[in-house]
């Protein structure tokens, strides 16, 4: 599904389209960016991120910790997967954990950065048949999982970080996004 960029590097040092929005959920703050891209279709992205955030934050009881969600397009993410990854095509979701950084005291510590290319996630939601708020529910949860440390690498891993994402999402009112809809068996994303 996505993919991990374990640079260390800040993947959204690139032009910002207006001041970004500071989100607080429960204890995750998470700054979202409109870095490129139509994320028109989304509107308005802030609650739906926001919600996920919120999800994530419950399930894991996370405290003291903040993400930058960089909505961006197929472009800049494929640029971005060429550089730090090797691949020269757009992926879904790319993650940039932080290396830790001392924080100051009452500071949250910074995870890293979750960048969303919208033509792939709008074009990935219609071939699911489902609504792109919720794939980029899915695909924001995702992504901070892979900033936390989860992977899916393996099949053990996988099977547990979808595990945690079919649940929060299940939180959210969100169907399983790793069931087909018509059959409702396992789709293999793989």
């Amino acid at each position: 599904m996505s993919d991990r960029g374990d640079t260390g590097d800040s993947a959204t040092a690139t032009k910002r389209r207006g001041p970004p929005s500071r989100v607080a959920a429960a204890t995750l703050v998470i700054e979202v960016v409109e870095d490129d891209g139509d994320w028109s279709a989304f509107a308005p992205f802030a609650p739906a991120i926001e919600a996920a955030a919120r999800a994530i934050a419950r399930r894991l009881g996370l405290g003291g910790i903040a993400a930058v969600i960089a909505l961006s397009s197929d472009a800049r993410v494929r640029a971005l997967n060429r550089q730090f990854r090797g691949q020269d095509k757009p992926t879904n979701v790319l993650s940039f954990p932080q290396p830790g950084l001392p924080t100051h005291a009452g500071e949250p510590r910074a995870l890293g950065d979750v960048v969303l290319a919208v033509e792939t996630v709008r074009r990935e939601a219609a071939h699911l048949g489902i609504a792109p708020v919720n794939h980029l529910q899915h695909l924001v949860i995702h992504g901070l999982l892979h900033l936390l440390g989860y992977d899916h690498a393996t099949d053990t891993e996988a099977e547990a970080m979808e595990a945690i994402e079919i649940e929060v999402l299940a939180a959210l009112g969100v169907a399983n996004p790793y069931l087909e809809p018509a059959a409702g068996t396992r789709r293999d994303k793989r």
